[in-house]
């Protein structure tokens, strides 16, 4: 047979199938570079941004280095009340969905036959394919002081909730819902099954079983679930526009600033405050040793 032709593709085949790291490294390159450029800049001219002004007569930034934003996010009521606000349903929106998920995520993965657990899946993300805008939308109608619910709620003596926090809270555990199931019901799936058979053949009732064999391998699976509802939920500004009535959140004074009040700098400094919340979540979740296993 005719000896294969050295040309440069083939070479480089050749030296790429030799070395699986630069292959590697070539592979990622990519997306390393967008991820460098779109995030870490992006974040870092964000915090350098926090450290200037706007001249108050002007309106132009100032790029002298001063603390004067930081100081009065640090000590100004508005935003101490609002971080405490954005924090409490942040949390509240996990635990609502950690304490929805974590029953489908069970069913989907350990009792449900292959059909049914298809089926449940596509249901899951289903709602994923729908806008946010139209789902935050059908919620406002919903809630709505002539919406669907309040028609439900008239016969009993109940009433809608109407725009608010709670308002807010309910959205937006419906919107990050499926994010959250995902991940758990991934950990469920892992979990074999013998360990719940020999769980059981050695007397251990239902609850006994999940407590103490269940939840520690689906741990790192919750702790991811819970980082997507938190981090997600700190970050929102639109729901609350629709839903929340007068509620303000973090998101909210940021969009302000930016916009009507056209101040940047202190636009930045605002947005500091769910970043150092998430970095600390994300520091102390790790301190549990959740994440090693992930």
């Amino acid at each position: 047979m005719p000896r294969p032709r050295g040309t440069a593709a083939r070479k480089g085949s050749v030296f790429l199938s030799s070395h699986p790291r630069v292959r590697l490294a070539l592979l990622i390159a990519a997306p390393l570079f967008w991820l460098g450029v779109v995030y870490i800049i992006a974040l870092v001219l964000l915090l350098v941004t926090a450290f200037w002004s706007v001249d108050s007569f002007t309106g132009e930034i100032n790029q002298t280095l001063t603390f004067d934003n930081i100081i009065t996010v640090i000590t100004g009521a508005l935003y101490q009340t609002v971080t405490l606000r954005t924090v409490g349903i942040a949390l509240a929106v996990t635990v609502i969905d950690v304490a929805i998920a974590l029953p489908i995520a069970f069913f989907m993965a350990k009792v449900a036959n292959n059909r049914t657990r298809r089926l449940l899946v596509i249901a899951v993300l289903m709602p994923l394919w729908a806008s946010y805008l139209v789902k935050a939308y059908a919620w406002r109608s919903v809630l709505s002081s002539e919406g669907i619910l309040e028609w439900m709620l008239a016969p009993i003596g109940g009433h809608t909730p109407g725009y608010g926090v709670t308002a807010t809270i309910i959205t937006l555990s419906y919107l990050w819902l499926p994010y959250v199931i995902l991940p758990i019901f991934a950990g469920f799936d892992r979990v074999p099954d013998s360990m719940l058979e020999a769980s059981s053949d050695l007397g251990g009732k239902t609850w006994r079983t999940l407590r103490l064999v269940v939840l520690p391998l689906v741990w790192p699976a919750i702790i991811a679930g819970t980082i997507f509802s938190f981090s997600l939920s700190l970050g929102d500004y639109i729901t609350v526009n629709i839903v929340g009535g007068a509620s303000q959140m973090l998101g909210n004074l940021v969009y302000t600033n930016v916009g009507a009040a056209n101040n940047l700098p202190l636009a930045a400094a605002i947005a500091l405050i769910p970043i150092v919340i998430i970095f600390g979540y994300l520091a102390l979740v790790r301190r549990t040793g959740a994440l090693d296993n992930l």
